[in-house]
């Protein structure tokens, strides 16, 4: 069948949500992807930093083979191991208490704002369970949430109600209330929010959509210690820079600065849909039995697949190879950047960088994809994100570099 034909019913059938480019992707080996025709792509989009092992690892693969042939779903009436050892791998690798598998990052965000708002209710009411007489104590507002300008947190209407970017959120007011939004890396600006009624901060370490920027150290400190003097819980969303791709397993590992709260999802199922949140100390004990749920989060099947993929970043050493090969290609940008009068900006750090472009990065985009057959993806107008599969190698890395000269001209 054409791609052409498979596009054609594609848009019959599917709700028009998405601008997709004409490609239809058949398989991948590596960091290679294959349309239908048989042709060759070089990918660093990764399936937006999804497939952090690439594409067809065998290892990978095996692993989830074996539980499909055992058992994918039970529900979570009941316990399964894999769920069990792969959150204990979790845990170890990020220094948190407990942990909660979603089915994605959005649901993880909607999670980890749960935990904020039972926290503070808690306060009110004087414990966990909430047994301090119901409604004989005043009402008071919902614990209110600071979030950041430019900062991307997903679609359902609780992660887009801390999504710093009004056009996402404008069509769906009102979204749910007591989010203040502050200027990421403008410590002044988070100070100002902050009253009697906030129980949260949220934030990435590094912004992705927003156009790739990590925190300062200043301000990141400054956020952890303004959340310890007022007792607010910190939120960090790692749901694209964890999972070893900045060079640490987590982003906020660069700054030594631990949140209360951590989501993470994308690499962490390689593809399998796949999220988490995960909480320490005071967070981790905010929510109790009925408070929150999920039918698929945690089945047998896609925790076997979190189990492999931190296996295999433990024996391969996948985040000492991400930093050895984000030097590198921050190495190549700055001399890509360097020799183009169209770019204006580099930032990131391993293997979460971008290019910033005087003009709009969309065309460059879409012409390294049918000229070249480049994978890449935007952040923004202006922005070219790499996030590449985290096992491309040197030589990968050269390749895209000649390929997306080319298309600079």
């Amino acid at each position: 069948m054409a791609d052409k034909e498979m596009m054609e019913r594609a848009e019959h059938v599917l709700y028009k949500t998405y601008n997709r480019f004409p490609v239809v992707f058949d398989h991948g080996k590596g960091v290679r992807l294959y349309d239908t025709e048989g042709q060759e792509y070089l990918d660093f989009g990764a399936g937006i930093a999804v497939m952090g092992l690439g594409y067809g690892d065998e290892e990978y693969t095996q692993a989830v083979k074996a539980q499909l042939d055992k058992l994918t779903h039970i529900s979570n009436l009941f316990y399964n191991a894999p769920s069990v050892r792969a959150g204990e791998k979790l845990l170890a690798v990020s220094g948190m208490d407990k942990v909660f598998f979603t089915n994605s990052g959005t649901e993880a965000i909607e999670g980890a704002l749960k935990i904020a708002r039972r926290y503070h209710y808690n306060k009110i009411q004087g414990g966990a369970e909430g047994e301090a007489s119901k409604g004989a104590r005043p009402e008071r507002p919902a614990g209110e949430i600071i979030a950041m300008n430019r900062s991307f947190h997903g679609r359902s209407l609780g992660a887009l109600s801390v999504t710093g970017n009004a056009h996402y959120r404008e069509p769906f007011a009102p979204l749910i209330p007591g989010i203040r939004f502050a200027d990421f890396n403008d410590l002044d600006s988070v100070k100002a929010l902050i009253n009697e009624n906030t129980c949260a901060v949220i934030m990435e370490p590094i912004q992705g959509e927003g156009g790739v920027y990590p925190a300062t150290e200043e301000f990141i400190k400054g956020v952890r210690a303004l959340c310890d003097a007022h007792d607010l819980l910190l939120i960090l969303d790692e749901i694209q820079c964890g999972m070893g791709r900045s060079g640490e397993m987590f982003a906020w590992q660069h700054y030594g600065v631990k949140p209360d709260v951590m989501t993470v999802a994308k690499a962490l199922g390689n593809g399998l849909p796949v999220g988490a949140f995960l909480a320490c100390g005071r967070a981790a004990t905010a929510m109790v039995p009925g408070d929150h749920g999920t039918t698929y989060g945690g089945n047998p099947l896609v925790t076997a697949g979190a189990e492999a993929v931190l296996d295999i970043f433990e024996s391969r050493r996948i985040v000492e190879h991400v930093r050895e090969i984000g030097a590198y290609l921050w190495e190549k940008l700055e001399e890509l950047a360097a020799s183009s009068e169209t770019v204006c900006g580099h930032r990131g750090m391993g293997l979460i960088q971008g290019l910033e472009f005087t003009v709009s990065a969309g065309p460059i985009v879409s012409k390294a994809l049918l000229e070249e057959k480049l994978v890449l993806i935007s952040a923004g107008e202006k922005v070219i994100r790499f996030v590449p599969p985290l096992v491309i190698e040197k030589a990968d890395v050269d390749e895209m570099v000649k390929r997306l000269r080319r298309v600079l001209g």
